[in-house]
């Protein structure tokens, strides 16, 4: 094994038992389900004749096996869904007094999941888009945002708009929002004659953290969610800006739902309830997603191509 891959393998080690040692999110602690209480009002908009995948039981599609932390995770039964999209799934259930069945399922199951009633609804970080609303009803629970994130020792302290990528070396996601954001951005500062953004597309989270731990990276732009949880478990990295995930316009996520079925104004009503009782910031907070979080929920907003 030669000396750069054994400096590489000795840095990712010292990530993982930092990770493991630092403050911030205690996922032991977050083993422990945050409840809320029931909302009677919330619970008496479910239809009379709907028919639950298991009768007094909320089920709900999520993401676990290959998803980033924090939307969901096994806990240490390896069995046990943890996370923030476990976490809201309970207290929709909680507000409508059902009990909550979160089953881990493909993104690519959840779609047909939804309309073909294998599940009640999927929360799964799916944003609202115009072509989704066409097929789906949605109950909105947090903002779709996305962050810059940087080596905590980092000199930057702003990235939010197009003047402070000019000349930086950021990694991003091919094919996602956040390229599409930032390759317009560069577009629009060439017109300027500002330098060049270079975009870093890397293989995996852990090439991403060394290049930006190494300093070969200046910055990272990913979904805010997954970029806090990792700042806020680690302390290594930190947030210097936040943009829309709909730029320009603003994009929300949401509890997706069959069109028409008749169950989404109860789940927004039960989030709405969860909001004004706390626990819904308890959830935000405990995960690091405090700043994505919205005032009122909402049904069938703006999405994406409106």
């Amino acid at each position: 094994m030669n000396s750069n891959r054994l400096t590489t393998l000795a840095f990712l080690l010292g990530l993982s038992l930092s990770a493991q040692a630092a403050p911030g999110i205690d996922l032991i602690a977050n083993e422990k389900p945050v409840h809320a209480p029931l909302n009677p009002q919330a619970a008496s908009l479910i239809p009379a004749d709907y028919k639950f995948v298991t009768p007094g039981t909320l089920t709900l599609a999520t993401a676990v096996l290959g998803s980033a932390p924090p939307f969901g995770l096994f806990a240490r039964d390896n069995k046990t869904v943890i996370g923030s999209e476990a976490d809201i799934a309970r207290l929709v259930a909680d507000g409508l007094g059902l009990k909550v069945k979160i089953v881990p399922a493909a993104w690519e199951d959840w779609p047909l999941g939804v309309t073909s009633g294998k599940y009640d609804a999927a929360i799964y970080n799916i944003t609202v888009t115009k072509d989704r609303k066409a097929r789906y009803d949605f109950a909105t629970y947090r903002k779709d945002n996305i962050g810059f994130y940087v080596k905590s020792t980092s000199k930057i302290t702003k990235i939010d708009s197009a003047p402070d990528i000019a000349g930086k070396r950021i990694i991003v996601g091919s094919g996602t929002n956040q390229e599409a954001i930032l390759l317009e951005w560069d577009k629009e500062n060439r017109a300027k004659g500002l330098a060049a953004v270079q975009p870093l597309y890397v293989t995996d989270d852990a090439a991403a953290t060394l290049a930006l731990q190494s300093g070969r990276a200046d910055a990272a732009f990913v979904p805010n969610p997954t970029g806090a949880y990792k700042a806020k478990l680690t302390g290594r990295t930190k947030l210097v800006g936040v943009v829309a995930g709909g730029w320009p316009k603003t994009a929300n996520v949401a509890v997706t739902l069959k069109k028409d079925g008749g169950l989404v104004q109860a789940v927004q009503a039960s989030l709405n309830s969860a909001i004004a009782n706390g626990s819904y910031a308890q959830v935000l907070e405990r995960w690091g997603e405090s700043v994505d979080k919205i005032d009122r929920s909402e049904i069938n907003p703006p999405g994406l191509g409106d």
